[in-house]
């Protein structure tokens, strides 16, 4: 290992947004990286057993899609599933791993996940919801490895 350390807070729940964390988290760990990826409010939708998660196109201009669609359209019913579908259809016709098999090989890769106590709690999770093998901490926790960590992201 190259001593070097990754600190990662992933804060967002959706799909596009559940994929940065997880892959930095997972190839910094394959060049040997020591990483922690710390998941708070949103974040939690990546410890969650079941990530169901779906796209997030209003508020994102940038989001290419295959037909123009404007804003307005996509606030209409059923349109955020329809665009999730033809994400996950264009992930998988380019190679792009689930995000089932993104977390695996991060865990595979003994990249720490931690879940933000306080947020379960706040949400009322329960430890129950979320896949075995993880960590909870507060924002200390966090800070602890952060503080020692040559790379720190804010996704």
């Amino acid at each position: 290992m190259s001593g070097k350390k990754l600190a990662i807070i992933a804060t967002k729940g959706s799909l596009d947004w559940a994929y940065p964390p997880l892959i930095l988290g997972s190839t910094a760990a394959a060049l040997g990286y020591e990483v922690e990826i710390f998941c708070t409010f949103y974040g939690l939708q990546l410890l969650r057993k079941k990530m169901d998660l779906k796209v997030t196109s209003l508020g994102n201009p940038g989001m290419p899609m295959p037909v123009p669609m404007p804003v307005l359209l996509q606030a209409l019913p059923g349109m955020q599933s329809m665009m999730t579908m033809m994400m996950k259809q264009k992930m998988k016709s380019k190679g792009v791993a689930s995000l089932e098999e993104l977390r695996e090989l991060c865990i595979e890769a003994e990249v720490k996940l931690v879940a933000c106590q306080m947020t379960v709690d706040l949400f009322d999770f329960d430890t129950s919801d979320f896949i075995d093998g993880i960590e909870y901490g507060g924002a200390a926790t966090f800070f602890e490895f952060a503080g020692e960590s040559d790379i720190t992201l804010f996704v």
